[in-house]
């Protein structure tokens, strides 16, 4: 490290902890725990709205997973991300912030699988063509048989296994669905619950497949062509709202940890926070958390009930890694990502970074490939040294046939992330239902984004969970838990039903949910 490197740092370092202590013993209006996009977002509609906030973030960037990681000038994300939503405010959110910093990409991903490339969303004739026509036709037969089951008994599907199978037959579920999703979870299918499923699979079905192929589009649903993407990633947005807190009176503290989350009955009166050796205790009027519910539920002084910390124990989350490889090669696949289905590969997913945006590669005569691997902190794959994480990279992006050759990959790097995916197994949701009746009695305190309310959100949901949050603040009444629980995935929704179900009361909202349930 060059001198005025180490200087710049030293300096830097100093500037926050000089910044950390102004703030010592102040009281906010509103005190927010991480600095993820839910985090960011509910700082930024409170500024607008004149109130000021204060957010402490643990890592040494904003973005929680949404954030974009540097390795030699080469920028990739933690997963790729992509900023399309239906929600209309959340949509001129990221407007507001990035203007006009965004680049359109064509959307293109696809499914590998026994050395084959299959279309996804899975398109009728590519799908005939690599399966071959007895294949295919067995899987006709068996979506048919489901299609006839339903008709005759149906059931509401409780796990996994049985919403795809419902959908689209056994056979093609075993093909597509069931050694990825094991791969992604580590648990087997039917482990794993329905909603998930319903969060997460887009609005297709083989019916539709075959009308698209044979006629073309007849739904105006259909899935996205090209989104919209920050030409430097994800975190180019959550850094642009950093800084117009940070100048706005509204600070964002980084490596700051909360270790202690003080309550008076059902009243949150303040904060303990801990950057590096210094401690300090923050006050305020209101309180939001975006960290993961677990860890809120163990902070929390006195303690909740026995049941609420059993349940707090009975979630369960899933990790994961990605290794980025510098490859010395100019163009090696067009798609945005590549799912890897075949379970002989550890890999589940291939990012390549330059067509997300090219300026996250700096040279353009090489390419970066984000090799993400799903798996549980203490495992063997979470526990493996760097450097040969980086070379099973190496060697599984060689075998997959890309056009990556044995002496391609110059370098890479390893980022580690925990608690990225909550798991919807068996018994999370009555566990989750424990801990959501406890936190509501909570008069100042919200849970908002991924982590926060342990349901697998993508982007823009957990930003309306904040948006929400903030008008709750400011006297409404909207009941966050509401948000994305209806079984469709988020690009078959229009503006106007989002409009509509966040508009009506929390009471008429409840009512709802509790015959939707019934």
């Amino acid at each position: 490290m060059q001198l005025s490197e180490e200087r710049e740092i030293k300096q830097l370092a100093g500037s926050r902890q000089t910044q950390f202590e102004a703030n010592e013993g102040k009281h906010f209006p509103v005190v927010i725990m991480g600095g993820g996009p839910a985090g960011l977002t509910a700082g930024y509609e409170l500024l607008k709205k004149g109130v000021q906030s204060i957010v402490f973030e643990q890592a040494d960037r904003v973005g929680g997973i949404s954030r974009t990681e540097t390795y030699k000038d080469y920028r990739f994300d933690i997963g790729g991300h992509r900023f399309f939503t239906k929600i209309e405010q959340v949509q001129d959110f990221w407007k507001e912030v990035l203007g006009d910093k965004f680049i359109k990409v064509p959307r293109l991903s696809r499914i590998y699988y026994q050395g084959k490339f299959y279309n996804y969303p899975l398109s009728l004739f590519n799908t005939l063509t690599n399966l071959g026509i007895l294949p295919s036709f067995f899987i006709l037969v068996s979506y048919l048989k489901a299609k006839l089951k339903a008709r005759i008994n149906y059931q509401e599907p409780e796990t996994f296994e049985d919403w795809v199978s419902d959908r689209f037959g056994r056979r093609l579920y075993r093909t597509f669905f069931k050694t990825y999703t094991e791969k992604v979870w580590g648990i087997p299918c039917n482990k794993i619950r329905a909603d998930w499923a319903a969060q997460r699979i887009q609005g297709m079905s083989l019916k539709r497949a075959v009308i698209n192929a044979l006629f073309g589009s007849q739904n105006a649903k259909s899935l996205i062509k090209e989104f919209d993407y920050p030409i430097l990633g994800p975190g180019m947005m959550w850094e642009a709202c950093q800084d117009i807190l940070n100048t706005q009176g509204s600070p964002v503290h980084l490596h700051t940890s909360v270790t202690k989350v003080q309550r008076n009955g059902t009243q949150i009166e303040s904060i303990t926070v801990q950057q590096g050796d210094d401690t300090y205790d923050i006050t305020g009027d209101h309180f939001v958390s975006t960290m993961p519910v677990t860890a809120l539920l163990n902070r929390l002084s006195p303690p909740p009930p026995a049941h609420v910390l059993e349940a707090a124990r009975g979630l369960k989350y899933r990790d994961f890694l990605i290794v980025s490889l510098i490859v010395n090669q100019p163009d090696l696949f067009p798609d945005n990502w590549i799912y890897i289905h075949s379970p002989e590969f550890k890999v589940g997913r291939i990012q390549n970074f330059k067509n997300w945006s090219p300026a996250m590669v700096p040279d353009q005569s090489k390419t970066c490939l984000g090799m993400e691997y799903f798996c549980s902190e203490g495992d063997d794959l979470w526990d493996m040294p760097d450097a040969e994480l980086i070379k099973l990279a190496g060697r599984e992006a060689v075998e997959l046939n890309l056009g990556v050759q044995p002496n391609d990959v110059e370098d890479g790097v390893v980022i580690r992330q925990r608690k990225a995916y909550p798991v919807y197994d068996g018994e999370y949701r009555q566990h989750l239902e424990v801990i959501q009746e406890y936190l509501e009695t909570f008069e100042n305190l919200q849970t908002v984004g991924r982590n926060g309310m342990h349901r697998y959100n993508n982007q823009d949901h957990s930003m309306l969970t904040a948006m929400l949050a903030v008008k709750n603040i400011l006297g409404e009444k909207h009941d966050l838990w509401t948000v994305n629980v209806e079984r469709s995935y988020h690009e078959e929704f229009t503006k106007d039903r989002w409009t509509a179900a966040n508009q009506k009361p929390a009471e008429e909202k409840l009512k709802l949910k509790e015959s939707t349930a019934a």
